[in-house]
């Protein structure tokens, strides 16, 4: 007998068998593809001509068992779902014409690189919300990017606004207040601040200035 690697022939009869676990929804379809009009009108039965196929006596005699269709199938959907996930995404602001927008163009310039986790960027803004109030706050740029769609952004459709839940907010009007870590950031507290020997500062108006330690670092 020859050990030979397999042929040509062989190989593309496997590629055939991948391509059958893909194309079918579950093994039942998979095994009535290859039962013909005349197999059920002579077995009148379809669970029994499933059955004969499975066993190689109808359909191309080269039938997938259930365990090999089934692990076919989800080495498929995992290459396949990993091929999405390694694939390069456009970015938000690609095709986007901002050179009269200054703080957006600065936005868009680092969006890739802190998409890729090569930058870390934290942004401050105060503003007027919807309501009149001004508020202020420290947006951690990747956090952001990863939870919300940025495309309205840099469309100039929806304005970019502090929010509670960011690293810091900051409502000057009710002087509601919150801070919160992020993925990338941690926030310091007093007594942190206070073991590392560094003090709390407070804006002139009232305002806290927040500490961040990016996550990882010493």
């Amino acid at each position: 007998a020859s050990w030979d690697k397999p042929t040509a022939m062989a190989e593309a009869e496997l590629t055939d068998f991948a391509d059958d676990a893909l194309k079918f929804e579950t093994y039942e379809q998979y095994l009535d593809s290859q039962i013909s009009p005349m197999d059920i009108y002579y077995l009148e039965d379809q669970d029994l001509a499933r059955d004969l196929v499975e066993l190689g006596y109808r359909g191309s005699g080269e039938t997938l068992k259930r365990e090999e269709f089934e692990a076919r199938k989800k080495a498929a959907e995992e290459a396949k779902a990993s091929k999405l996930r390694n694939a390069p995404k456009k970015l938000a602001s690609a095709d986007k014409d901002l050179s009269h927008f200054p703080f957006l163009h600065s936005l868009a310039e680092r969006e890739d690189l802190v998409r890729n986790g090569k930058l870390t960027s934290i942004i401050f803004l105060r503003d007027k919300n919807s309501k009149g109030q001004e508020v202020s706050g420290y947006i951690d740029y990747a956090h952001r990017l990863k939870t919300e769609d940025f495309e309205p952004y840099f469309d100039r459709k929806k304005k970019l606004m502090p929010k509670p839940s960011d690293l810091s907010y900051y409502n000057w009007e009710t002087q509601h207040s919150t801070s919160n870590s992020t993925p990338n950031f941690q926030v310091l507290s007093c007594s942190q601040e206070n073991k590392k020997g560094k003090e709390r500062r407070r804006g002139c108006e009232g305002e806290t200035v927040e500490r961040w330690r990016r996550k990882g670092s010493c």
